[in-house]
């Protein structure tokens, strides 16, 4: 099993409801390590870029709105195959499709707020690190 990082993200539906340290234990059950994190109220303009990747799709718009309506964490989480057992901690995107025990069947409410984002390849996962943090904001490797 490989050691690795991935990138998640704590929404404004999660960070409203008071579901942080609901999520951060569920991460930590599961043998992931945060090495960084901090709370952000996003930009229009950060949220933008963060999303670029989406900005030909209909809902980008709303996405952004969202992402800027209300404070976020951000958080760099460690362990053994972290990007694929972050999604399958996570669950679906829609919490109706999610797998029971999953955070977002568990605690999402709709597939606009569900809670968390995720990082979905470890090539991403770098991106998005580097987005929110420098370098020296990580801890160092811990295994």
């Amino acid at each position: 099993m490989a050691l690795e990082r991935t990138f998640s993200i704590i929404k404004p539906d999660g960070v409203q409801k008071n579901l942080i340290g609901e999520v951060i234990r569920r991460f930590e059950s599961a043998g992931l390590k945060i090495v960084a994190a901090r709370m952000v109220q996003l930009t229009q303009a950060q949220a933008e870029g963060f999303y670029a990747v989406h900005r030909e799709r209909p809902f980008f718009k709303d996405l952004v709105k969202y992402m800027i309506s209300g404070p976020v964490v951000v958080q760099v989480l460690e362990g053994e195959n972290a990007v694929a057992k972050n999604r399958e901690l996570m669950g679906a995107t829609d919490p109706k499709k999610a797998d029971k025990g999953t955070i977002r069947a568990d605690l999402a409410s709709s597939i606009e707020e569900n809670v968390v984002h995720g990082s979905d390849s470890a090539e991403n996962a770098r991106n998005e690190i580097a987005y929110f943090f420098a370098t020296s904001d990580v801890l160092a490797r811990t295994r």
